[in-house]
């Protein structure tokens, strides 16, 4: 029996998922999360075989929980489903040690067969994913990000999403000063001298889908 645990900040769509993975006899979902921290808490406590997680979720995304679950144990299979599937994203995903992603566009059946390729040692992607993935440019600025680690790709994530120092700070359980010295980092990396230009990077490469009009 192939264990799972879910990661989705959606009950309804962790219901479904569930019903479905469950639906083919031999796969059983031993715990569901909605967020990257229960996520890791129940990778812990059930040391499942197959963890699904999406990308956006509340708080650290799902590359942060990636990186968490393979510190802890460097033989996790972990699978991305998300609908976040842009070149940049797949490729840090798969850096930071994901074994398969398959878009959420995908047919119900892929969801199977890639949990079951994931747990046979295999890596799987989606056919569109396969397509961005091996169609991926390799500009200038794909490359710089591609290069940044996966710490510093979760703090230029949420600082792209307009989150201060101080927020990010408190997301990842670092220090602000900590923090800070990523922010003047990633923008040395990037070579962007303001917050205006790391933004526009990011939505230009698909890092983060939209601004909240409504944040403060």
């Amino acid at each position: 029996m192939i264990e799972v645990l879910l990661v989705d900040d959606h009950p309804i769509v962790r219901s479904g998922y569930a019903r479905l993975l469950e639906a083919g006899g031999d796969i059983r979902v031993v715990a569901e999360a909605e967020d990257a921290d229960s996520g890791y808490v129940a990778f812990s406590q059930h040391a499942p075989k197959i963890t699904v997680t999406d990308l956006s979720l509340p708080g650290s995304s799902g590359i942060e929980l990636i990186r968490r679950i393979r510190a802890r144990d460097s033989a996790a299979r972990i699978l991305v489903f998300s609908v976040h599937d842009e070149a940049v994203v797949v490729d840090k995903a798969l850096q930071s040690g994901a074994s398969g992603f398959i878009s959420k566009r995908s047919a119900p059946e892929v969801l199977l067969e890639a949990v079951r390729a994931v747990y046979r040692g295999e890596r799987y992607l989606s056919d569109d994913v396969r397509h961005v993935f091996e169609h991926r440019s390799p500009d200038t600025e794909r490359a710089i990000i591609n290069n940044l680690s996966t710490r510093e790709f979760e703090v230029f994530r949420l600082l792209a999403q307009g989150l201060s120092a101080a927020e990010c700070a408190n997301t990842l359980n670092l220090s602000q000063k900590t923090v800070a010295n990523y922010q003047a980092l990633i923008k040395e990396k990037l070579g962007v001298g303001t917050s205006a230009a790391l933004v526009h990077l990011a939505l230009r490469l698909g890092v983060v889908a939209q601004i909240d009009p409504h944040r403060d």
